[in-house]
This record gives C-alpha cells, sequence and structure tokens, in this order.
C-alpha cells in the first residue's frame, strides 16, 4: 500500500487535498479567526458563559483548521494526495465534532445576544460586535459541514 497516490481528475471537489478543500478550510479558518478577534478585542465576553463557550470552540477550530489548510496546500502543489482510509476517519471525525461544536456556540452566542438587545443590557457597539462574531460563526459552521460532508462522501471510495 503506497502512503501517497497521485491526483486525478474525478477527484470529489471539496474532498482532503483537493484545492475546494483548500478554499474551504482558509475561509473557516478566516471566518473563525474574525469570529475570535470580534468576541476579544476590547470586550468583556467572559462576563456570559456562551460568550466563554464560543472562545473555547474557536480555540479549538482555529489550529485544526490552519493544520488541515497546510496539508491541503501541499496536496494540492505537489499533487500527492493522503488517500489513507485512517487520515481520512480522523478527519471525518474532527470535522463532525467541530462542527456540532461550531454550531452550538453559534447558536448560544446568538441568542443571549438577541436577549442583550431585547433588554438593552449592552451598548450598539458591543451588541454589534457580538452578532458580527455570532455570523462569523455561523459561516465557519457552514464551512465546517461543507468539508464534513465532502468528506464523508469520499470515505466509501476508500
Amino acid at each position: 500500500m503506497t502512503l501517497m497516490q497521485p491526483s486525478t481528475m474525478d477527484d470529489l471537489p471539496g474532498s482532503f487535498g483537493t484545492s475546494a478543500s483548500l478554499a474551504l478550510r482558509l475561509g473557516q479558518t478566516i471566518f473563525s479567526f474574525a469570529s475570535l478577534l470580534f468576541m476579544c478585542f476590547e470586550v468583556q465576553f467572559y462576563s456570559y458563559t456562551a460568550f466563554c463557550y464560543l472562545v473555547t470552540v474557536m480555540g479549538l477550530v482555529v489550529p485544526w483548521s490552519m493544520t488541515l489548510v497546510v496539508v491541503d496546500a501541499y496536496s494540492v502543489f505537489v499533487k500527492c494526495l493522503p488517500r489513507q482510509p485512517r487520515t481520512i476517519l480522523i478527519i471525518i471525525l474532527g470535522d463532525w465534532a467541530l462542527s456540532l461544536l461550531l454550531l452550538s456556540a453559534a447558536c448560544s452566542t446568538a441568542s443571549v445576544t438577541d436577549l442583550l438587545i431585547d433588554i438593552s443590557f449592552c451598548s450598539v457597539k458591543l451588541c454589534s460586535r457580538f452578532q458580527l462574531s455570532a455570523a462569523m460563526a455561523f459561516l465557519s459552521w457552514f464551512l465546517s459541514l461543507g468539508s464534513f460532508l465532502f468528506n464523508f462522501w469520499l470515505l466509501p471510495q476508500l
């Protein structure tokens, strides 16, 4: 069994090691990092558990995404795909778990932010930062879910 197989034209777009996967991972990294920045700069996010949860989840998602960006970039530019079933399975499970965590963190942040706006508890500037952070988290979740589904679809072919 070889460790690397040359890429072919019939690869599923968006699956691990393709340029579409690189774009998905890069977008996921950017949106996750943006969500983290909107939440953390000049904001006392630690007053609310939902915001702490979002920061914690983003602290997991950013390194995961950045690592897979590097691996995808290597695969795209060297034209070799690491198509070992174990590797793909680990990526699928990691994407699945982080996708669920991202969705729950984004939903909890959005709901707490909505509650804070309804009771007029935070300033417009502060609430808009919370809203932007939740929006970036939802975008990151959407890309993470896409990566999971593309790689899950690839699993039976291995």
